[in-house]
């Protein structure tokens, strides 16, 4: 398991481009005598266990897509590709689930029903890969999902979830302003689009602040403005981009619609044309309570009473969100993070790391789902 995660560690590939990482899986999973399905939604792999005997369908997903980032660590299992690492941990949950694919394909006959092994590129990049392995129907026929995601913000030993919201929707905007340009020395000749994209960046920021309940968490952030080409001409054109997250579908909606309504305004009190792109981009995440409250008695039967932690809500996004859409599930956070080895770094850096003792806690509450759904309930 460990070997499989330095491999992929050191063999990275970004979003819609993992297609040796996928061969890899799949080689991987044929050596199991695991029937397996490729280029699933694009280049995502299936792997199906038949049980012994009928029974209920549950399906674990892990993904593989790396990030454009120049990996800094020193281990010798760094990345070989210039500019590219797996920088959230997603070599770590292949190689888990790859190790628990392999000790169920030795007891296939004890099994009570099927078991799905969801492969998933391009998490990392909108619109996912997960949405395009819904659409090529990885859950038809599919009874339960679940996911796990090493997480170094927990100490090892710790598996954190929750019931409910769990992670934020995120969407992304694209604003471009056209004004009329000119000479600095006469603004009045002109629509300065730097000032009223200045104005507008204000009016932005007060949706969450006015216009939104104070006990919703939600973020309208802009992320860059761009403008002007020298210092005594006036733009004539600004393009603003930004993202919104939310832990409401309702307030997810709102603040699209608040978006609009002031730049319709702006249009008319300051003389000026826009466009909008506006991304609709991962759902909320949001955990099914008996399937959450299953995760929380696995960890502290089989880990300890205190290995259990009550996960808080994130604003950040995961595209597992569109399978908890579509089937009952739950996705939960095993603790990857250990004084004793580099991982102080968060996820997403360039030096980012994990404990790799990580994989086997992962891999246990998979098994463990698998000892309740289809040995344990026949």
């Amino acid at each position: 398991m460990v070997a499989w995660r330095r491999y992929l560690h050191q063999n990275p590939e970004l979003s819609f481009q993992e297609t040796n990482t996928a061969k890899f899986i799949a080689d991987q999973l044929k050596r199991f005598g695991i029937e397996v399905k490729e280029k699933v939604g694009g280049n995502g792999v299936v792997g199906v266990i038949e049980g012994g005997r009928p029974g209920k369908t549950i399906a674990f997903r892990a993904d593989f897509d790396a990030l454009p980032i120049q990996d800094e660590k020193t281990a010798d299992y760094k990345s070989q590709v210039q500019g590219v690492m797996h920088a959230c941990g997603h070599d770590g949950h292949t190689s888990s689930l790859l190790a628990v694919a392999k000790v169920l394909s030795s007891k296939q006959q004890q099994l009570n029903g099927k078991v799905v092994f969801i492969f998933q590129p391009a998490e990392e990049k909108p619109p996912g890969g997960a949405k395009f392995m819904i659409e090529d129907g990885v859950l038809d026929g599919v009874d339960y999902v679940f996911g796990g995601h090493l997480a170094t913000e927990y100490q090892i030993g710790k598996i954190a979830t929750r019931s409910g919201a769990v992670m934020a929707s995120v969407d992304a905007f694209k604003i471009t302003l056209q004004g009329r340009g000119g000479h600095g020395a006469r603004p009045h000749q002109t629509i300065d689009t730097v000032a009223i994209g200045s104005q507008l960046v204000g009016h932005l920021q007060q949706i969450v602040s006015r216009r939104i309940s104070p006990v919703e968490p939600a973020v309208v952030t802009i992320g860059s403005f761009h403008a002007g080409t020298a210092f005594n001409i006036i733009a004539d054109t600004a393009v603003l981009e930004g993202t919104v997250r939310s832990l409401n579908a309702e307030v997810r909606k709102q603040i699209e619609s608040e978006i609009r309504a002031i730049l319709e305004g702006i249009k008319v009190a300051d003389h000026i044309d826009y466009s909008l792109d506006y991304l609709h981009g991962y759902p909320v995440l949001v955990n099914h309570k008996e399937e959450a409250l299953l995760i929380e008695k696995i960890v502290t039967e089989t880990f300890s009473p205190d290995a259990f932690i009550e996960k808080g809500i994130a604003l950040g996004a995961e595209d597992f969100a569109y399978y908890l859409e579509q089937r009952p599930g739950a996705f939960f956070f095993v603790g990857a993070s250990n004084e004793q080895v580099e991982t102080q770094f968060p996820h997403h850096h360039p030096r980012f790391d994990f404990d790799e003792r990580a994989l086997l806690n992962l891999g246990r509450v998979f098994l463990k789902l698998v000892d309740f759904y289809m040995v344990r309930n026949d």
